[in-house]
C-alpha cells in the first residue's frame, strides 16, 4: 500500500484531500488518499511512508488514529492537521509521538518541510526494522550453548569466566565463542553488543 516514501493523507472532506494530493504531488511526492481514518487502518500493516491527517474526523478522529497504529507496533511518522484553537489537540499528538503538526491554514513550504521530514524518519524507521529482522535472524540461527557464550560475552566476561559459569572447558569456550562470531558476522566484542542491541530484548534467545 506505498513504499517507504509515500505520503497518506486521511481526511474526511474530498475537497482537501484533492487539493493536497495535487500539490504534493505537483511537488513530486507519491500521494495515496483515504476518506476515514477507518479506511486506512484496513491496510495500514502494508503501508509505507508518512500519514498526514486530519484531527477532526469523524467515528475514529486523528488521536484514535495515532494511538491505533501505536497499539498495533505500526511505525508510520504521523503528521497532524489541525484547525484554529486546536493547538491542545496537536501537543497531546506530538506527545503520543507525531513528529509534526500542521495548524490550518498552512503555507505549502510548511507542509512540504514536514512531509520531507516525516520521510525520512519513516527511512530511518525502515532502516532500523531492516537491522532488527537481521539481528534477530542471526542470533536465531545460533546453538541453545552459543547463545549461552553469547549472553556471557556481551556482559564482559572473559574465556576462562564463561568456561566456569558454564561448567566447560576454557578451550570449548573458545570454539563456541569463535562459532558465534562466525555466525554472527562480527569482527570484534563492540559487534557483538551492537548486533546484541539491534536484535532487542529477545537477543540473548530468551522470549
Amino acid at each position: 500500500m506505498g513504499t517507504a516514501e509515500t505520503v497518506h493523507i486521511i481526511d474526511d472532506d474530498a475537497a482537501i484531500r484533492d487539493s493536497l494530493r495535487v500539490l504534493l504531488e505537483s511537488a513530486g511526492f507519491t500521494v495515496r488518499t483515504h476518506d476515514s481514518a477507518a479506511a486506512f487502518l484496513a491496510a495500514a500493516s502494508e503501508a509505507g511512508g508518512c500519514v498526514l491527517t486530519d484531527v477532526r474526523m469523524p467515528e475514529i478522529d486523528g488521536l484514535e488514529l495515532q494511538q491505533r497504529l501505536n497499539d498495533r507496533g505500526i511505525t508510520l511518522p504521523v503528521i497532524v492537521m489541525t484547525g484554529q484553537g486546536d493547538v491542545p489537540v496537536a501537543v497531546r499528538a506530538m506527545k503520543a509521538g507525531a513528529v509534526d503538526f500542521l495548524e490550518k491554514p498552512f503555507g505549502d513550504a510548511l507542509l512540504f518541510d514536514a512531509v520531507r521530514r516525516a520521510l525520512e524518519q519513516s527511512m530511518r524507521y525502515q532502516k532500523a526494522e531492516s537491522a532488527t529482522a537481521a539481528a534477530t535472524a542471526r542470533i536465531a540461527a545460533l546453538t541453545p550453548r552459543e547463545r549461552e557464550v553469547l549472553e556471557l560475552l556481551v556482559t564482559g566476561r572473559p574465556t576462562k569466566a564463561i568456561a566456569k559459569e558454564l561448567g566447560a572447558s576454557p578451550r570449548t569456550i573458545e570454539v563456541h565463542r569463535a562459532r558465534v562470531f562466525e555466525k554472527l558476522q562480527a569482527r570484534n566484542l563492540p559487534d557483538l553488543v551492537r548486533l546484541v542491541l539491534a536484535a532487542g530484548a529477545k537477543a540473548a534467545g530468551r522470549d
